[in-house]
């Protein structure tokens, strides 16, 4: 995950969750990913290293533990960068100007100075991020299938050109894979339609308030329909008990949006209580923070080194083998 703020229900419901269950099933890696940030907030950067340790404090009250997994921060393995710059020069173009999702934050960050070289390219850095580690699955958002496909094709490329090195790493989605978000588009940071998992009980009151509903619906006495509904949406993954209920409300114009509004608001403050009471403990004593990330950039660098071993030697850039 990038470090470019914090992290809201979107990525609980459609990363975290899943990275939990994952650690007890793989030999999981999870990174925090700063060049990857940097490249969408080089203009605003201080923030990061704050940001770097508000994430990790989310990971580890969502259940991340550093005794199954290696947690650890992107820029403080070198080999990235060295594996981004052999994918570089094998990556045309024309592939990364087709990335639906560089399109889609061209379109969409229009306060943000991201015509850069590295903006362009962040999918083939995604690529060495995965390839490092010869991942054989990546938990992603469906939204980041494109750029797993690409890593793919650059795999595919490079195996050829080169040697058998690396897997083809396959998708693994989540259940909910993408949560609306307050306007009704993606949950994000970027667009700041999100519930952080850090706001405050009347933050998150009177941002609930504040959320889309059904646009059919524009008087209490009109009947509503739920599965259109953004509202819904959440009761369906954060109160499932009450849907049901909700529905029957929306769709007999029982109660009013407003009031439907108040009740998730207030379901998501409970639901976000016993996570909230970790995550303080964890940023309160942001030393062990650090030493989970200096344990994990020591795990990960022993990994990386081996397989910038063998790329070297597939390209022909070092002459001895590296077994």
């Amino acid at each position: 995950m990038r470090p470019t703020g914090r992290l809201h229900l979107g990525h609980l419901v459609g990363a975290l969750n899943n990275w939990v269950r994952l650690q007890d099933e793989y030999e999981c890696f999870f990174m925090v990913a700063d060049w990857h940030a940097l490249m969408s907030e080089y203009e605003n950067s201080k923030a990061l290293k704050e940001n770097i340790y508000d994430n990790v404090a989310d990971w580890l009250a969502a259940g991340l533990d550093p005794d199954k997994a290696t947690i650890f921060i992107q820029s403080e393995v070198q080999e990235h960068l060295d594996l981004f710059m052999a994918f570089s020069v094998l990556t045309p173009l024309g592939w990364l100007e087709r990335c639906p999702t560089y399109k889609e934050q061209m379109r969409e960050l229009k306060d943000r100075h991201i015509s850069t070289y590295a903006f362009l390219g962040y999918p083939v850095l995604q690529a060495a991020d995965i390839c490092l580690y010869k991942s054989l699955v990546v938990p992603v958002g469906e939204d980041q299938l494109p750029h797993l496909e690409l890593t793919r094709e650059i795999v595919r490329k490079f195996n050829g050109l080169y040697a058998q090195v690396f897997p083809e790493p396959k998708p693994l989605l989540t259940q909910f894979p993408r949560l609306p978000g307050l306007d009704g588009r993606k949950m994000s940071k970027s667009y700041n339609n999100f519930i952080a998992l850090s706001d405050a009980p009347e933050t998150i009151m009177k941002k609930t308030q504040s959320m889309f509903t059904d646009p059919k619906r524009i008087r209490k006495t009109d009947v509503g329909h739920p599965e259109e509904c953004n509202v819904f949406e959440y009761y369906k993954i954060f109160s499932p008990e009450d849907k049901n209920d909700v529905a029957h409300w929306c769709k007999n114009a029982e109660r009013g949006c407003t009031e439907c509004k108040k009740m998730l608001g207030e379901r998501l403050v409970k639901f976000l209580g016993p996570f909230q009471d970790r995550r303080q403990e964890f940023m309160e004593d942001k030393k062990k923070i650090t030493q989970i990330l200096e344990k994990g950039r020591a795990q990960a660098s022993r990994v990386a080194a081996e397989t910038m071993k063998e790329v070297r030697h597939a390209t022909g850039m070092v002459a001895c083998p590296t077994k």
